[in-house]
């Protein structure tokens, strides 16, 4: 699609302040894009694909050509664009499906991004083009059944070398794309030095199993996996070589960490433009819920705590682009922005009644997904510590 049939879209009603004005031109042609693809594709099937918890392989080539995967690498760049608008992008991802959107965060912002940080030229140039193509997935194992919050120091899965053959073993879990990636990004400790590294470990590699987790209330759309690691033998080629310690692997979370920030803004949009249409349908008393004080009070409340969020991500944003971005200013982002993101969908359910817990009415899905978007990507008490830690210069966690 060219700019010459680029869809024209209003603004978002919940972008109260006009805060999509920030963008380029350009980005405002491939944000519209975005949004008429999310629109056409995504959300008529999302509800069926999230009900039976499965994947939609479909919408790859879309998401693709929106470019979606790895839009800030100067090997599968689309065009000149901004961490501002990379944000606005997992937001109209994240109001549509938030399934979606965390897929093309796997995919592009720890995987790719990974590739990206930590590899060589030669891997750079093997993996970002076919991956930003849509045409290789990845995934990103960190995760483990006994290491989350605490994976920089507790990280359990081992990787011996032996000449130019590095053996990994453990286990991960809650690996998103990990049932269908050809790639997987696998954090390991050396068992020489300690420190953490990073591998690319191919689908189909012996001692490599992975087994998708079943029966979540939250993100049915992604395909999250328990990993096994027994024995993989993994060549130095595949190893990147530049990640030294878990220093580097940080990088790569505080780039993500910031986009999910904006994710779950989306989350929130997408609830809040299901509950207006509601209001404005459904009747009580013989009157549409839309005229009573106490509804119109509670929609306030959540275009407050999206306005918020967004002017907050905006910042963040802007400060990424200026190089000036820090752990704790993605952390205080991604904090918040969860933080509201749950209360504003809690009181979207809240107002649709009986019908907020069916998902047929638009909101339900949203509620269930807050859930996960909230935990992962740093939990709000962790991600708090990491702010406590920049304002007292006391470290409240190891």
């Amino acid at each position: 699609m060219t700019t010459t049939d680029t869809p024209v879209h209003a603004p978002l009603a919940a972008d109260f302040y006009g805060f999509q004005e920030a963008l380029t031109p350009v980005e405002h042609d491939a944000s519209a894009r975005l949004r008429d693809f999310m629109e056409r594709e995504v959300r008529p099937l999302a509800l069926d694909y999230w009900d039976r918890a499965e994947f939609p392989h479909q919408i790859i080539p879309g998401l693709a050509d929106c470019g979606m995967f790895g839009a800030m690498w100067p090997e599968t760049m689309r065009f000149e664009n901004s961490a501002v608008w990379r944000g606005w992008a997992a937001l109209e991802l994240g109001r549509v499906d938030p399934s979606t959107a965390t897929f093309v965060g796997v995919q592009s912002g720890l995987s790719m991004s990974s590739i990206a940080i930590g590899g060589s030229p030669e891997q750079r140039a093997q993996w970002l083009p076919p991956m930003g193509r849509g045409e290789l997935i990845g995934a990103f194992g960190l995760t483990e059944p006994l290491s989350g919050s605490d994976a920089s120091k507790g990280l359990r899965t081992t990787a011996e070398r032996r000449g130019d053959t590095w053996v990994l073993n453990g286990a991960k879990r809650w690996i998103g794309n990990a049932t269908f990636a050809d790639v997987v990004v696998i954090w390991a400790r050396d068992t020489a030095d300690g420190q953490v590294k990073g591998f690319l470990v191919r689908r189909g590699t012996p001692g490599f199993t992975t087994t998708k987790i079943e029966r979540k209330q939250a993100l049915r759309i992604v395909q999250n996996a328990d990993i096994t690691l027994d024995g993989v033998e993994v060549d130095e080629a595949d190893r990147l070589p530049n990640i030294h310690s878990f220093r580097e692997v940080a990088v790569v979370l505080r780039l993500t960490r910031a986009e999910v920030a904006w994710q779950a803004v989306g989350v929130a949009v997408g609830a809040y433009e299901a509950t207006v249409r509601y209001v404005a349908e459904r009747e009580q008393f013989g009157r549409p819920l839309a005229s009573f004080q106490l509804v119109q009070d509670r929609l306030a409340q959540c275009l407050g705590n999206i306005t918020a969020s967004i002017a907050l991500c905006l910042q963040a944003s802007r400060m990424q682009d200026a190089g000036r971005l820090g752990d704790e200013h993605a952390a205080l982002a991604k904090g918040y922005a969860t933080t509201r993101m749950r209360e504003t969908v809690a009181w979207c359910r809240e107002l649709l009644g009986g019908n907020g817990i069916q998902l047929d009415h638009g909101v339900a899905k949203f509620f269930a997904d807050a859930e996960a978007v909230y935990s992962f990507e740093g939990t709000r008490d962790m991600n708090n510590l990491i702010v406590g830690r920049a304002i007292t210069g006391v470290s409240a966690f190891v």
